[in-house]
């Protein structure tokens, strides 16, 4: 059994910078980038609102040049997914699915969270090319144009508030009579000129062409059948914390995001933090990701020296 002083589960901008923080304090850490490496992030196109980029960089491009940081400092990143997992006792055990076995002295959780989709072939084929899942990411791109909101939740309407302020007009795809929304959020998007909800409405298609989204195909309850044009189409129906694995040992919330003490990394579990998005059920931004990812280092860091 192979054994680590840290190991890092996750290959987006927490794990790639918790690598890189994990490395210069010597840490030796070993890093499974899952499967997705690079995380949500490499989904997306240019992103312009990341510190230190004045034209924007690409998703993919800002995420292979913080792992080859990371590993050029000396981060051992590997290929591979976590299928099991005892943390009951410190050395935690972690099974990869290459059949491995890891015995580590500490571990940072980093699997990030997965946007949850409508499960459309068009969103799919438009993912990137104007199917997006994060309005405050790709909103920018939209700027005095027409786009799309699907859902009817708080994170819908903070998101076609959002978008309101930039584009000509928001659509809200709304599959009920009513909005889940607390109140005050109801009244703000009510009292929003430009937006229009699309009351009992689901989407049947995303129209586009090789330019990208050009159009959303509507079907109503009544049976009603519609073409809407825009240029975006959002999903804001929530994500979901990629955190089963490690469920059974760390503190998670009704929703599956792992439970961290106050303002630090630190779980339930001694020994062992999490960061990004499998943690966060506010932000999930890049940057904030990352700067958790500085923090999991840092407690995993000042966690194996206080071993000693």
């Amino acid at each position: 059994m192979e054994k680590i002083r840290c190991l890092i589960i996750g290959g987006g901008p927490a794990g790639y910078t918790a690598a890189i923080y994990a490395s210069r304090a010597n840490l030796s850490p070993v890093l499974y980038e899952g499967l997705q490496p690079g995380g949500q992030l490499t989904t997306t196109t240019d992103i312009e609102n990341y510190p230190g980029f004045e034209k924007g960089v690409g998703g993919q491009a800002l995420m292979d040049a913080m792992k080859t940081q990371a590993a050029n400092l000396g981060a051992d990143i590997r290929r591979g997914t976590v299928t099991s997992a005892d943390l009951s006792s410190r050395p935690f055990r972690i099974t990869v699915d290459n059949g491995g076995e890891i015995s580590a002295e500490s571990l940072i959780i980093a699997t990030g969270a997965t946007a949850k989709y409508l499960g459309l072939e068009s969103e799919t084929r438009f993912r990137g090319m104007g199917v997006s899942a994060c309005a405050t990411c790709d909103g920018f791109f939209y700027r005095n144009r027409n786009v799309a909101v699907v859902g009817g939740g708080d994170t819908a309407c903070e998101e076609a508030s959002y978008l309101a302020n930039i584009c000509s007009k928001v659509y809200m795809i709304v599959r009920r009579d009513v909005l889940r929304a607390s109140q005050a959020m109801q009244d703000k998007v009510m009292n929003t000129p430009n937006i229009e909800i699309l009351w009992n409405c689901n989407t049947q298609e995303i129209l586009g062409d090789l330019s990208g989204v050009t159009g959303a195909r509507i079907l109503r309850k009544d049976g009603e059948v519609f073409d809407i044009a825009v240029d975006g189409f959002f999903l804001a129906i929530g994500h979901h914390p990629n955190s089963e694995v490690f469920s059974k040992w760390v503190k998670t919330d009704e929703n599956g995001y792992i439970v961290t003490d106050g303002k630090t990394s630190h779980t339930n579990v001694e020994g062992v933090f999490a960061a990004g998005d499998v943690q966060d059920t506010i932000y999930r931004q890049a940057i904030t990701a990352a700067a958790s990812g500085c923090k999991a280092a840092l407690d995993a860091e000042k966690f194996l020296n206080n071993l000693q």
